[in-house]
């Protein structure tokens, strides 16, 4: 990926061009189960066109294009590893770095891996890790923060974005930051706190001193080995060995699943970001959202002078602030508010907006069933 030169050279843009080499690492394996019936684990969201033409990891991808960084590492799973090299080919990049892990084992362990990659292109190299499911409306932004959390990087820090908080919202994860920041906002990381209730969340937000937790990093691969090792050693010794025993087959690299199983299913921040002295937050305010459920991805998508939103077919009659997706059949809705309607060739889902996540304990109950169409689209 090219990078594109700037008209204005200040110290932070010089370094940036002229020392460092930057990776972006795209995490891409989950299955996006409360976005079902559309996205199964077998074609999860970040292979769908969600909020653009564009599939949400090409969207992922496209947001570095401008800065001077090299073709991603892309962590995913076996199942999706021809579909992802298709669709990044389909948008320029035809040599990126997709490892495939034999196991799901959570962050952690799938950012060890693709550091251990990293390092053998460049020892010194930063990376960027991205999860492949986010939207963000101001690239710029977003880039502009990128550059800033890179240059805390190369000085050792492990930095996470924490985004703005517009609204208390109790489905994101908090970060408080400490009273150090810097002229451009960065602070060095006071703690870590889980999804809150809704009186929690208001004082968070009341305060001005917690960001929501974007799960987005900036390190040295090398600093996140370090702190890696020194912090929880078994997911150190165990991913090493996978990357040691790893087979490269045709464009993908297989790392070894009987060590790679030795891992514990542990997040990034549960592994290291709650425990380093070295963590940093930068914030982000770029109109993020993880799109992680129906009605968030109601809120970021265009709507109509009634707040709906359409994709496919429909026919709406005194309806409002409701989203319809429908590639199959034509939907008519009449006298909805506040409703979500998925209609796919094998399942449809009709829920209130308030109630759109618990889609999540509808995929539990078809798995536990038995059903096919928790997974995977049937005919």
């Amino acid at each position: 990926m090219e990078g594109m030169q700037s008209e204005s050279l200040g110290l932070a843009d010089w370094k940036w061009r002229k020392i460092m080499t930057i990776i972006p690492v795209i995490l891409s394996g989950g299955s996006g189960t409360r976005l079902w019936p559309l996205s199964r684990a077998s074609y999860p969201k970040q292979l769908l066109p969600l909020v653009s033409d564009n599939t949400m990891i090409q969207e992922t991808a496209l947001r570095l294009n401008g800065l001077d960084v090299q073709e991603p590492i892309v962590v995913c799973n076996e199942q999706h590893r021809f579909i992802i090299a298709e669709q990044l080919a389909a948008i320029g990049m035809k040599k990126p770095s997709i490892i495939l892990e034999p196991v799901a084992k959570n962050t952690a362990p799938a950012i060890a891996a693709a550091c251990l990659h990293a390092q053998k292109i460049d020892s010194e190299t930063v990376v960027v890790v991205l999860p492949s499911d986010h939207n963000i409306k101001d690239k710029e932004a977003f880039q502009e923060a990128v550059k800033i959390a890179a240059n805390e990087a190369e000085n050792g820090s492990m930095v996470t974005f924490g985004i703005t908080p517009t609204f208390a919202a109790t489905g994101y994860g908090y970060i408080e930051k400490q009273s150090d920041s810097d002229s451009e906002g960065v602070s060095s990381i006071k703690r870590f706190v889980e999804k809150p209730d809704v009186a929690t969340a208001q004082k968070y937000l009341d305060s001005g001193n917690f960001f929501w937790n974007s799960g987005m990093f900036v390190f040295k691969a090398s600093a996140f080995l370090e702190e890696l090792k020194e912090l929880d050693e078994a997911i150190f010794s165990a991913t090493s060995k996978s990357v040691e025993k790893a087979v490269v087959d045709s464009d993908f690299i297989r790392l070894d699943k009987d060590s790679f199983s030795e891992n514990p299913s542990i997040s990034i921040d549960y592994a290291v970001m709650e425990k380093t002295s070295h963590g940093k937050v930068v914030p982000l305010s770029a109109g993020w959202s993880d799109v992680g459920s129906w009605s968030s991805l109601w809120e970021v998508s265009d709507k109509d002078e009634k707040n709906n939103t359409v994709r496919g077919g429909a026919i709406l009659k005194n309806t409002k602030g409701t989203m319809i997706y429908s590639k199959e059949r034509l939907v008519a809705a009449i006298g909805l508010t506040d409703v979500v309607i998925v209609d796919t060739k094998d399942a449809l889902l009709v829920a209130t907006k308030s109630q759109a996540e618990q889609v999540k304990d509808i995929v539990d109950e078809l798995k536990k069933a038995g059903n096919p169409v928790a997974v995977k689209y049937t005919e």
